[in-house]
């Protein structure tokens, strides 16, 4: 793995971006999403996924200079349409509406469709909690988990994620998908070439697998069976019925097919922390239940008891200081993504010394 610092990747990002017609403010919010991914360890939704955008870009299927259009509005209550754009361009614009209408209604909350893939929801609720606000976040995706008992593939992998601002120098972050693995866990076994553990997959024809590759073409298995069934049905009625955007298989592959669009769907509901609580007593009591948790018997073997985005965070602090890893496969890309857009490659590999 060569290391690169934050702000040189990010900027690199970001040419590429705009090379291809993506504004230049739009395309920094898109570098911030990639590369927040990287930095945080999560580099299955990070700049390994420029690529397929830039290419479905260049093919017509993402509207790089797409406009966030509001279909409906009922108080707090938004219904948007990321107009094919970029998801996470338009849902980061969604949520700065969010953010006015929150602040003056304790509550807000809005669906958007017509979008794509728009990569780690921990990248939207992180920056709510920056902004002492919770956001709720879920969305729908292209096809890969069967409903509990069946094996066609019918739910994407169905995130859910929430983050609580704390003033422990991180976020309380829960960020899952509602399948056992993140798709993106099994691509990147794919590209590497190496199998998958037991208990990940089906292959098209249902059985167990642990080929990546029949894994992609079969079925991806839900989270504690008939419960991360239901927790990936309620994304997808948040997400897509109730947005009006597509609907499980009609939902649209970021991968292959590549001649029509997504039409994905995601919803948010944002939480103003102050409506609830004087901010000062809230940050006491949940900091409060993060040193009780911390202080809770410890199974043998175990060192410490982390809470939700922690581990993140620690990942985070680290890269920032020795340089965030990037894969030979995704640097050959970035490399190539240059040469055709006449950017140059201006990342300098970080040394790390002990």
């Amino acid at each position: 793995m060569n290391r690169y610092s934050k702000e040189e990747l990010q900027s690199l990002v970001a040419q590429l971006a705009a090379g291809v017609g993506v504004p230049s403010g739009d395309a920094a919010l898109f570098a911030d999403a990639l590369v927040d991914a990287d930095l945080r360890g999560v580099p299955t939704h990070g700049v390994s996924r420029l690529n397929i955008y830039l290419q479905r870009i260049e093919a017509g299927l993402i509207d790089p200079q797409a406009e966030l259009a509001t279909v409906r509005r009922a108080g707090s209550v938004l219904s948007l349409d990321a107009g094919n754009g970029l998801g996470q361009v338009q849902a980061r614009k969604a949520l700065d509406l969010l953010i006015l209408l929150a602040g003056q209604n304790g509550v807000a909350a809005a669906t958007i469709r017509n979008s794509q893939h728009f990569g780690a929801l921990s990248w939207y609720c992180n920056y709510a909690a920056s902004q002492q606000m919770i956001l709720l976040a879920m969305t729908n995706c292209e096809a890969a988990m069967s409903p509990e008992g069946g094996y066609e593939a019918f739910f994407g992998t169905n995130p859910i994620a929430a983050s609580f601002p704390t003033s422990k120098g991180f976020p309380v972050k829960i960020d899952l998908s509602t399948s056992i693995v993140a798709r993106g866990n099994i691509i990147a076994a794919q590209k590497k070439k190496e199998p998958i553990p037991e208990g990940w997959a089906l292959n098209p024809k249902g059985k167990p697998t642990t080929d990546a590759t029949q894994a992609l073409l079969g079925t991806v298995l839900t989270m504690a069976g008939h419960k991360g069934y239901a927790l990936a049905m309620m994304v997808e009625l948040f997400s897509g019925v109730l947005s009006g955007a597509a609907i499980g298989p009609d939902v649209g592959s970021m991968y292959k097919n590549l001649d029509h669009k997504q039409d994905v769907g995601h919803f948010f509901c944002l939480f103003d922390v102050k409506a609830f609580l004087d901010y000062s007593e809230y940050l006491g009591r949940i900091d409060k239940t993060i040193d009780r948790i911390r202080a809770s018997k410890r199974r043998p073997g175990v060192d410490e008891i982390l809470v939700p985005g922690e581990r993140s965070a620690r990942k985070a602090a680290i890269n920032l200081a020795q340089g965030i890893p990037v894969s030979p496969e995704t640097v050959a890309e970035l490399e190539h993504w240059c040469s055709r857009l006449h950017v140059a490659f201006n990342c300098h590999e970080v040394v790390c010394r002990p």
